[in-house]
């Protein structure tokens, strides 16, 4: 391990447990740390994290069987790969989370001084509110990532200037990079997008017999519930949970039209696991029971 300058001493780092499966290589510098993670071993680990600096995260590898992945701010997500993907952790947002690799990770950690004076000149980098970010991709910021990992095999004290210069570099990409996110996440206020619809919409139908959660819909539309939930009602007119019920609703009347079901089976092929609240749901929607609602169609 090599480190320059003492304003980044001391400071955590992500936790991997076991650490007997982690090799690390580091160097320090005022404005930044940079680390490379390697797992040498297809064993579950857990992961932690919190602390006074950003942390950017450029996964070169990663890749997993199962496990969960957990930013403050953000919907956990069960993802199973995200090559070449990065993950921003604001300052004092806790990261956390487990998995069984399929392929062994390699990633890049790049702790951010937020209060450094190079990034307080050039951008007044600790007056942004930066938004926590799972598994995006950005060009600019990817390359500079790289670079500034490469200079892990250059630790020297000459090298300070142009780590200096590739340091304000990532915190203007990674101030336009949170801009354009802040922006996007803005305009679901009006409603979910096109591909938001169509996603959740298509995945209730496929899944109607099965519990759908608040929190599955909302990792679909990559929002977290609360903006989900809003901005759901504004595209569907009614909120997530009526909508699942009326879909439901809607398919066990036509199987109720086929006849080759009882109703306690039609209940339970569209999600309800009892035939009162089965009954109960149908006669909200309808204004009359299943039973009822069979007859009338003889």
């Amino acid at each position: 391990m090599s480190s320059f300058g003492s304003s980044m001493l001391g400071m955590p780092h992500v936790a991997v447990s076991p650490p007997g499966i982690v090799r690390r290589q580091s160097a320090h510098w005022d404005l930044l740390e940079v680390e490379t993670v390697e797992i040498t071993r297809h064993v579950s680990f857990d992961y932690e994290f919190k602390g006074s600096r950003h942390l950017l995260i450029a996964s070169e590898r990663a890749e997993r069987h199962d496990g969960e992945t957990l930013v403050d701010g953000l919907p956990r997500s069960n993802r199973r790969e995200w090559n070449r993907r990065m993950t921003f952790i604001p300052a004092g947002h806790r990261f956390y989370g487990w998995q069984k690799p399929r392929a062994l990770l390699r990633c890049t950690f790049i702790h951010i001084d937020p209060l450094n004076a190079l990034l307080s000149s050039e951008l007044r980098f600790a007056e942004v509110e930066f938004r926590p970010r799972l598994f995006f991709f950005d060009a600019d910021v990817w390359a500079t990532a790289l670079k500034l990992k490469a200079q892990l095999q250059h630790p020297f004290r000459s090298q300070r200037a142009y780590v200096e210069a590739l340091g304000i570099a990532l915190g203007h990409e990674l101030a336009r990079s949170n801009e354009v996110a802040s922006g996007l996440a803005s305009e679901t206020r009006g409603g979910l997008s096109g591909w938001q619809q169509r996603r959740v919409a298509q995945y209730i139908e496929q899944h109607l017999a099965e519990e759908i959660s608040l929190l599955s819909l909302a990792q679909l539309a990559e929002l977290s519930p609360f903006h989900f939930s809003r901005a759901f009602k504004q595209s569907f007119g009614v909120p997530p949970h009526r909508y699942l019920t009326r879909q439901r609703i809607e398919r066990a009347k036509a199987l109720l039209g086929e006849r080759r079901l009882s109703v306690t089976e039609i209940g339970l092929d569209v999600g309800f696991s009892e035939t009162s609240s089965f009954t109960a749901a149908f006669r909200k929607v309808t204004g009359e029971t299943p039973t009822a609602y069979r007859r009338s169609l003889a």
